[in-house]
């Protein structure tokens, strides 16, 4: 299998050794052994401190779109309004599979250079549609762009909207997430982002509402939250966890709480903002607008057209660098560097930008 010395793609990224030592230890079953209830609430704990919210946390195993979907399908039936405010692929891509299960969707959506400011269209939405649900992503990976949310939680609870849905894969732990504060009743994670994590895990938190809206819609799918809601007291889990994965995701969230929360999102902006200069200084240009707000955890970049994505893509891993393409409209314009928990290393982009140097 082919590995790049200087990995920079944004998500999944580097796993850390000892994060990584968790898969060569040989646990019980998860389901019976006590000693992973406990670490199981452990994490739950960690987690919260990392999304700073007082609501409970559920850890399932499976990728982060595995909390995605399960949400929506544990909180929706057809017919009920979702208002889907986008400014990226997967700002319009949450509305379209909130939509492939029945719900009447309406999208408030900018351009994906563009973070949110459009907030008494978002307003006006609100009070016209009377949506059950609102949802957002926080960052934007493939527009390589961080969005506002305190305003929107704001309308939120000032028009009384039951729920707020939000996808913060790409920024906890390397942005400040407020769980709480922003009024988010679904604020989903994923472990191979920030957290640096293997793939497995997603994690989710749930607020008191959403907890009665899921009892009554009553979803049972693999992906259902309503059986975690008494796992913890019950010990008894819908399916058997990933001990390894819950013991991975346990040692990257203390990763980061070991260095300090306030800490961590200061060594992203600061690795964001030297990986953002070094690119224009090689005469590339950025992809968000400059009224946007970029992400501290990716870095979207024009394809320069007279190279073309394809054959940077191959003078790139040709020098050791691996980075991602991107998605959607921006399939083969831009290219995104990660720059997200283990990769948000100074001297790991100050690599890669000794490579792109070399090969633009």
């Amino acid at each position: 299998m082919q590995t790049y010395p200087i990995p920079m793609v944004p998500g999944p990224v580097s796993v850390p050794p000892d994060v990584l030592a968790e898969y060569q230890v040989d646990f019980g079953s998860a389901d019976l052994e006590p000693e992973f209830l406990s670490l199981y609430q452990h994490t739950e704990i960690s987690l919260q401190k990392l999304m700073k919210t007082r609501h409970s946390v559920v850890i399932q195993s499976g990728e982060g779109m595995l909390a995605l979907w399960g949400a929506l399908k544990s909180c929706l039936v057809p017919g009920d309004r979702v208002l889907a405010v986008a400014t990226g692929v997967f700002g319009y891509g949450i509305g379209e599979l909130a939509r492939s299960i029945g719900a009447d969707v309406r999208t408030i959506g900018l351009a994906y250079d563009q973070t949110i400011d459009n907030w008494a269209e978002i307003e006006q939405a609100i009070q016209d549609f009377h949506p059950k649900m609102i949802t957002a992503v926080h960052c934007e990976t493939p527009s390589g762009t961080l969005n506002p949310l305190a305003r929107l939680g704001e309308l939120k609870n000032n028009h009384q909207v039951p729920l707020l849905y939000v996808d913060a894969v790409a920024s906890i732990g390397g942005a400040p997430v407020l769980t709480d504060e922003w009024q988010i009743d679904l604020c989903l994670g994923g472990s191979q982002k920030v957290l640096s994590a293997p793939p497995e895990m997603c994690f989710l938190s749930v607020s008191a509402a959403a907890w009665e809206i899921i009892d009554a819609v009553g979803y049972s799918g693999y992906d259902a939250l309503k059986p975690f809601r008494h796992a913890v007291r019950d010990f008894y889990f819908p399916y058997t966890p990933s001990w390894h994965g819950v013991a991975a995701l346990n040692a990257a969230a203390g990763r980061l709480l070991h260095e300090g929360l306030e800490n961590a999102w200061a060594r992203h902006e600061q690795v964001a903002q030297y990986c953002r200069e070094g690119l224009v200084k090689l005469g590339l240009s950025l992809f968000p607008a400059a009224t946007a707000i970029p992400a501290p955890t990716v870095t979207a970049v024009r394809v320069p057209a007279e190279i073309g994505w394809r054959t940077l893509d191959q003078r790139f891993r040709s020098h050791g660098l691996v980075v991602g393409g991107s998605y959607g409209p921006l399939a083969d314009k831009v290219f995104r560097l990660g720059h997200m928990g283990s990769q948000a290393n100074r001297e790991l982009v100050s690599r890669a930008l000794d490579v792109i140097a070399a090969v633009i």
